[in-house]
């Protein structure tokens, strides 16, 4: 075996040994992007991968992702909110350091101006299995530590079946409002978070647009030009009952 054939295999092995502690220490993690972030495939191919929106961060929210996090891009900027949320900067830092448009500083402004509570970096899920509130005990960590309280988060009264006497309060996120900085899942007791953001479209469903809830105001409109009426085709229902198939499975 001469010298080349040596350092093949002594390379081939510190490959394989870095590849598997990389497998190893990742974890898969939800693809939390900074505020403003545009829709995950254009913000793909807009990310300069520059990670000045990483250095711009002043909490150390931010970082760029490496081969070991699993399912993140490389070299992509996210956030784990159970390690360090995002603290909602009112100048919104990260964003104004971004120089491809992959966050978007139209998102996240109103009347030409910066509002940080517009961001849709993910929205927060509970489960209930293990909050320790729906169990009964009282605990309003995550509500409290909630930048849009009482909207994003809020504490709901639930009859308690268990005991029949006292009342349940327990958190319930409204999507509308969570902005997914992930400062309830950073701020939950118990050890493993019983709250957690991940991507918004992981979760929120979309409804069709022939079910009208007729208690909210005006969303009868999308029913204006809708076509209620029932269109049949007579001929081709007396073809169906006339096929062959039916046909011999009567006689039969």
């Amino acid at each position: 075996m001469d010298r080349r054939e040596v350092l093949g295999i002594l390379s081939l092995a510190a490959g394989v040994g870095v590849l598997g502690l990389g497998v190893a220490n990742s974890n898969e993690h939800a693809k939390l992007r900074p505020p403003a972030a545009i829709g995950e495939k254009e913000f793909l191919s807009k990310c300069l991968r520059c990670g000045l929106c990483v250095e711009a961060c002043p909490f150390d929210t931010l970082k760029l992702a490496s081969f070991c996090d699993h399912a993140i891009a490389n070299g992509t900027p996210f956030f784990i909110p159970r390690e360090i949320p995002c603290y909602m900067c009112d100048d919104i830092p990260c964003v104004a350091a971004c120089p491809s448009d992959a966050l978007d500083k139209n998102l996240v402004s109103e009347n030409s101006k910066l509002n940080v509570r517009l961001s849709k970096m993910g929205v927060a899920v509970i489960d209930t299995e293990h909050c320790i509130a729906y169990a009964g005990i009282q605990c309003d960590a995550c509500v409290r530590s909630c930048p849009v309280m009482d909207k994003a988060l809020r504490i709901d009264y639930r009859h308690n079946n268990r005991t029949e006497k006292h009342a349940l309060l327990v958190p319930v996120v409204d999507s509308d409002y969570c902005t997914g900085c992930g400062k309830c899942e950073h701020a939950c007791v118990t050890k493993k978070a019983a709250i957690s953001v991940v991507e918004r479209e992981r979760v929120i469903g979309i409804s069709s647009d022939n079910y009208v809830k007729g208690w909210i105001k005006g969303d009868d409109a999308k029913l204006k030009d809708a076509d209620t009426k029932i269109k049949l085709d007579p001929q081709k229902s007396k073809d169906y009952l006339n096929e062959d198939d039916l046909m011999e499975g009567t006689r039969q």
